[in-house]
């Protein structure tokens, strides 16, 4: 997303730039900007952020109707947060499936549309590049359990978990899961490994849009939050039928 980078004032569909010194709170005015002035940039950003609450309750078409553009509100979203550690910026910036899914937040995705999505993300799914799925299933409970990673308070380096807990049942023993997800309990005794399984597993996993555009699973393979050896161990755990989860 392209975003303005003249230094005149703002104006409809414009946001500030950081080309001028910082005031209060960070609004990006001049230093000594005139009261009318500083008002108006004011205003801007109140409307420009009921802006942001309305698209993101109501879909894209809330953020035309309030005449505010995508460029102005991703700029407005920059200057609200800072990096700091693991959490970068750049996540702000949307690839295309995450715009139409935000286009259509509330709405129903067409049939074609939808299927395209998913048929490109499948497409996209790397496998293993040995041909083994399976890693050590004790090293994707770790995993599984890890909710560190990517996160502002982690230190640069840090190997991100997959924090699988949050929003699934796994195994018997761990008590607190949570249920967005569904229950990943006795996985693989319930379907076994075959290869259709293993491929199955492996690109759901890889990139949960393959199955179901504008999902709320992370996509651990295809956004680089695990890596392949990590996705071996996580798929053992499922799947490995000595992992606690399939006795």
């Amino acid at each position: 997303m392209r975003v303005p980078t003249h230094n005149k004032a703002p104006t409809h569909n414009e946001v500030p730039t950081h080309n001028e010194a910082p005031t209060h709170n960070g609004l990006p005015t001049q230093k000594h900007p005139p009261p009318a002035q500083g008002a108006r940039a004011l205003q801007w950003r109140i409307a420009a952020s009921l802006a942001v609450v309305a698209g993101l309750a109501l879909g894209g078409a809330a953020l035309s109707d309030a005449g505010v553009s995508r460029e102005a509100i991703a700029q407005l979203m920059k200057q609200s947060f800072g990096e700091r550690g693991e959490a970068r910026l750049d996540r702000l910036d949307q690839s295309d499936l995450q715009r139409i899914c935000s286009d259509y937040t509330g709405r129903e995705l067409p049939r074609e549309l939808r299927e395209g999505l998913e048929k490109a993300a499948l497409d996209a799914v790397k496998y293993p590049s040995d041909g083994r799925y399976l890693g050590d299933f004790k090293a994707g409970e770790r995993i599984a359990q890890s909710g560190v990673g990517m996160q502002f308070s982690d230190a640069p380096g840090t190997v991100a978990g997959g924090n699988c807990y949050a929003c699934h049942q796994i195994s018997k023993e761990e008590l607190a899961y949570g249920n967005i997800g569904p229950s990943l309990y006795q996985y693989g005794k319930l379907r076994g490994n075959s290869e259709p399984i293993l491929r199955y597993t492996w690109a759901r996993i890889y990139n949960a849009h393959a199955f179901g555009a504008c999902n709320s699973m992370p996509r651990f393979g295809a956004a680089g939050i695990l890596t392949e050896q990590q996705m071996r161990d996580v798929m053992a755990l499922l799947l490995d039928p000595q992992s606690p989860v399939n006795r």
